[in-house]
């Protein structure tokens, strides 16, 4: 028989929240006054800013700038316990998590467990491309860049050259438009006095959207500027083509078109990261679970998911609220109302999304920003936006150590030209032995 996992029990009724993103650690929060005891449940002891991922996997900061530990935000609740662990299924009946140090019993459950990168089944992509989901691939990425830069210096062939200066972003949403502003800033700026002896002239950056706009769900300006944006720095950017396969160095696109290079980054789309254990009629497309106004679950009663796992539907948001950080951030907030309106025997509210806009850099000086304040529509794009954009996700860090080191790396960087940490530190994805893959085709 498995043991429980050792956590003192308070005598107050136990809310276990699996994942600390956004709207997990939100809840925690909230519950500070609250008569339970919480159960922080995640397989790393740290909270990530994830919007700010890319920011490290082109060496803009550190990844030190973008997470904070979980014990360090939350050590002033004494309710609050943080155990770092694996959760592998939930057993509804007997109301306990099995996670990798044991079983962990509770009266509510809260699944936030985010999304995970979703390559549509496709898993010779997943094995040969980058995603930008985790620290761990921003660092990856950014090794891998450098690492190929490094071996480019000692090829000869120009083709094998090429393949290692290009660059392939698959996704046209926030993502995948960041860091290709993000890479056309370094080639221009960066690069070239890192590495002398390369021509940067062959550096191409291509940025592949399956849609006909970039930016889907911002509007119509916002999505005509960044295209104008990414063109003027440099990047072709591919509208209405989909990437059919992609062997560690030929790209084929839906068309039979096709392109070179040894860096694919994936950005073209996530899914929900369900736990074994809840009833599959739960979980609808994009494997999110649906769930009611007051984020429960369908079919329990005391469990519940918020953030990007949670898929409320409604005649407005017909596949659920959009996976970004404001709803996870708000849905965790209401629920920690709710929780105490539970146990009070008090009726629950509702979850309405407050919808604060959508912003989205393409570099230095360069943004556009979609923001609703007090029942209106404010649209700007370039340097006012960048200012938002800015100083928005400045505030929005969790530490002040995080906003202090994010502030003046950014501004070092401003009034330098310069992103200075360009070190290979790590696990990098080694290029795909040319006589691996299918025979060198320029298009």
């Amino acid at each position: 028989m498995e043991s429980h996992a050792k956590i003192e029990d308070l005598g107050k009724p136990r809310v276990v929240i699996v994942g600390g993103g956004f709207g997990g650690l939100e809840l925690a929060k909230a519950l500070r006054h609250a008569n339970v005891q919480v159960v922080l449940i995640d397989k790393q002891n740290y909270h990530t800013f994830q919007p700010l991922l890319y920011q490290v996997a082109t060496a803009g900061l550190d990844a030190d700038d973008i997470v904070s530990p979980f014990r360090k935000i939350l050590e002033s609740q004494d309710n609050v316990f943080f155990r770092l662990a694996e959760v592998q299924s939930v057993d509804t009946a007997a109301q306990v998590v099995k996670t990798s140090i044991g079983l962990v019993k509770y009266d509510f459950l809260v699944i936030a467990t985010g999304a995970t990168t979703n390559y549509f089944g496709d898993k010779k992509m997943e094995k040969n491309s980058i995603a930008i989901k985790s620290v761990e691939d921003a660092i990856m990425l950014r090794n891998t860049v450098l690492n190929n830069f490094e071996k480019a210096l000692q090829v000869g062939d120009v083709v094998e050259m090429n393949s290692l200066l290009d660059f392939v972003i698959v996704g046209g949403g926030p993502t995948g438009v960041e860091i290709a502003g993000a890479l056309s800033e370094l080639r221009k700026h960066v690069f070239p006095k890192d590495y002398r002896e390369l021509d940067f002239r062959e550096m191409d950056i291509h940025l592949i959207q399956s849609g006909p706009t970039l930016l889907k769900g911002m509007s119509e300006e916002a999505s005509q500027k960044s295209l104008e944006y990414l063109r003027r720095f440099g990047v072709n950017v591919i509208l209405d083509r989909r990437v059919k396969s992609y062997d560690g160095y030929t790209v084929t696109l839906n068309t039979g078109e096709t392109l070179i290079t040894r860096t694919l980054i994936w950005a073209a789309g996530v899914a929900g990261a369900p736990i074994e254990g809840i009833r599959k009629e739960s979980v609808l497309k994009g494997n999110r679970y649906q769930v009611d106004e007051f984020n429960r679950i369908t079919g329990y009663h005391n469990v519940f998911a918020i953030g990007d796992i949670a898929a409320m539907t409604t005649p407005e948001y017909p596949e659920g609220h959009p996976m970004v950080a404001q709803p996870a951030i708000q849905q965790g907030k209401l629920l920690a109302k709710n929780l105490a309106n539970l146990l009070s025997s008090c009726a629950l509210e509702p979850f309405h999304y407050d919808d604060k806009g959508a912003m989205a850099t393409i570099g230095r000086n360069h943004a556009v920003a979609d923001l609703k304040l007090f029942n209106k529509e404010y649209r700007t794009q370039g340097f006012l936006a960048w200012l938002m954009w800015t100083f928005v996700h400045v505030i929005s860090l969790v530490s002040f150590r995080n906003r202090l080191a994010v502030f003046i790396s950014w501004t070092w960087s401003y009034f330098n030209l310069d992103k200075g940490l360009r070190f290979i530190i790590g696990n990098k994805r080694e290029p795909v032995p040319v006589e691996e893959t299918a025979p060198k085709e320029v298009v």
